[in-house]
């Protein structure tokens, strides 16, 4: 009984070593390339295939998926004898097993070889310029060259990607340098621009600036000048008016020699006044004003003589002339003193520590048989006014 059930379990194992030798699975997009006794016999497609166990082998399965592979980088030498190093990236698709089964050995290195030598053939042609700014150039003929290289290893190339050339460490700090004052001259000729613009605004302003300042001050001075004009006609109407009244109340108060004289004589010490009046002049017609004055009071006793009625006279008592007595002649002698006084006190407010000579004044001849008398002093040593 034991050798059957030892037979048993022989059978059984053979039975399931025959059904794994037989039945084989190939996954979805991939090909199962089989061999017999060492030839190529099928290329099993993805599902559940049958071999014949101990004589057929599946020898080799390919993947018929888009494969990506990346190359390390490779130093490559420009036109312009410059070292960069680029790495590529491959996109390719197994389209034929067989082919690329029995045709080359390894074609992800035979894809390598083939994509270094010709890298360094396209870059060879370029400076180190044209090499930065030229990657489709340098995709483009790259994918040409390995497309039609690897078309009879059953391989199709769809894309080949430049993903990194880096220029040698002095090479790069130069560029940076290059790069830098690049764009400083840019931000100096922008800034000069952007200065030049702002002095044009500026000068612009500036000069609307003065233009409204010049119209306005020429505007101004026009009304200060009409204003002024204005001014100075009222003020000369004005003073017109007052010298019209002025002359109009002397007229009509008809005013005498005497008084004038009077008056005259009242101002002199106001004239003598300063520190600065070092000289003072006399002048000629003080004594025609004093002859006036003693003229007018020997002919009137102190009031001028009517040629006209006054229009506006104010009324000062009887009009009746008084009777020439030894009284005037003491008010006019009182009156000469007051003026010979007044005359030495200006001489010597004009020469201080000189005795000034001065005219004698112009005395009246008196009344024969009047001679004069001391009276009551008023203490103002002028005469009367009329």
């Amino acid at each position: 009984m034991e050798v059957v059930y030892v037979l048993l379990i022989l059978v059984v194992l053979f039975v399931i070593v025959m059904l794994t030798r037989t039945v084989r699975i190939i996954p979805q997009a991939r090909a199962g390339v089989v061999e017999r006794f060492g030839k190529y016999k099928e290329t099993l497609p993805a599902g559940l295939n049958i071999v014949v166990p101990f004589v057929d082998r599946v020898r080799y399965l390919i993947d018929l998926r888009e494969q990506v592979v990346s190359f390390p980088p490779q130093p490559v030498i420009t036109e312009d004898n410059l070292v960069v190093s680029i790495d590529t990236v491959i996109y390719f698709q197994v389209t034929d097993p067989i082919a690329a089964t029995y045709e080359i050995a390894n074609y992800i290195q035979a894809i390598e070889q083939l994509t270094m030598t010709t890298l360094r053939n396209i870059v060879g042609g370029m400076d180190l310029e044209e090499t930065l700014t030229s990657r489709d150039q340098i995709n483009s003929g790259l994918r040409g060259v390995l497309d039609e290289a690897t078309g009879k290893w059953g391989i199709r190339v769809n894309r080949v990607e430049l993903k990194g050339i880096d220029p040698p460490p002095s090479i790069k700090d130069s560029m940076e340098k290059q790069m830098r004052a690049d764009r400083e001259k840019r931000a100096t000729i922008l800034t000069a621009e952007g200065g030049r613009q702002a002095a044009i605004l500026t000068a612009e302003g500036e000069k609307q600036s003065a233009i409204l300042t010049a119209e306005g001050a020429r505007e101004s001075q026009i009304l200060r000048a009409q204003a002024d004009r204005e001014a100075q006609i009222l003020r000369a109407q004005g003073e017109g008016q007052a010298i019209q009244t002025v002359f109009q109340a002397i007229h009509d108060g008809q005013p005498d020699q005497a008084l004038l004289a009077y008056q005259y004589l009242q101002m002199m010490p106001k004239i003598a006044e300063g520190e600065a009046n070092k000289v003072w002049v006399i002048p000629s017609e003080i004594t025609k004003a004093l002859e006036g004055l003693g003229s007018s009071v020997h002919e009137v006793a102190g009031i001028p003589k009517q040629t006209g009625g006054v229009r506006n006279r104010i009324d000062m008592g009887t009009t009746e002339p008084p009777a020439l007595s030894s009284e005037a002649d003491r008010e006019l002698s009182k009156a000469n003193k007051a003026v010979e006084d007044a005359i030495a006190e200006a001489e010597r407010s004009a020469n201080p520590g000189r005795n000034s000579e001065v005219a004698p004044p112009v005395t009246p001849p008196t009344a024969p048989g009047d001679e004069p008398e001391e009276g009551p002093d008023d203490g103002t040593g002028a005469a009367p006014a009329s």
